[in-house]
């Protein structure tokens, strides 16, 4: 089974906990012949490929430019980082910066390889090219069976700094 994330970064400590929770428990039926797809970026994304990780799955990478790297900081590029050095195949999109178009491109590519599609989305409109909500209407127009991650009390974080969102939970 090939499964792509797509998610908020900005996620507080105990709302990254409850996602974490409620990913694992939606993964673990698929443990036996598991593939994630993701893009790595903090938050959403790097709970989701640590989850594929320890319940023995396969994860594969698309990263939607060149330069993505820099502009994730502390935590998130430490786990982008140490979740490539694990993944069992990376794709690198011909980008140098990353934005709008790539995040969109980037989320296309994961979802023509995938299966299903986990959102861990609030609901609320994309706040830019290739936010959670687009990409979940996308799938949902091709067909792919969407589940949506918002646990009862999750909260998106306030702060905006590249350490502020909880990607370790």
């Amino acid at each position: 089974m090939r499964i792509a994330i797509t998610g908020h970064r900005d996620l507080n400590g105990p709302t990254a906990a409850l996602v974490r929770r409620e990913i694992r428990a939606l993964l673990a039926p698929f443990a036996d012949d598991l593939c994630g797809v993701s893009c790595l970026a903090a938050g959403a994304d790097q709970i989701f490929a640590r989850a594929v990780l320890e319940l023995g799955g396969r994860l594969e990478v698309i990263v939607p430019a060149r330069e993505y790297a820099a502009v994730l900081g502390g935590r998130a590029l430490r786990g982008f980082e140490d979740l490539t050095a694990r993944a069992s195949g990376i794709r690198w999109l011909d980008h140098f910066a990353p934005g709008p178009g790539p995040y969109l491109e980037a989320g296309l590519a994961m979802l023509d390889r995938a299966d299903r599609l986990v959102a861990v989305w609030d609901g609320a409109p994309a706040r830019g090219g290739g936010g959670t909500a687009e990409i979940v209407e996308h799938a949902r127009r091709r067909g792919i069976a969407v589940d949506v991650v918002w646990p009862g009390g999750a909260v998106r974080a306030r702060a905006t700094g590249p350490d502020a969102v909880a990607d370790r939970a």
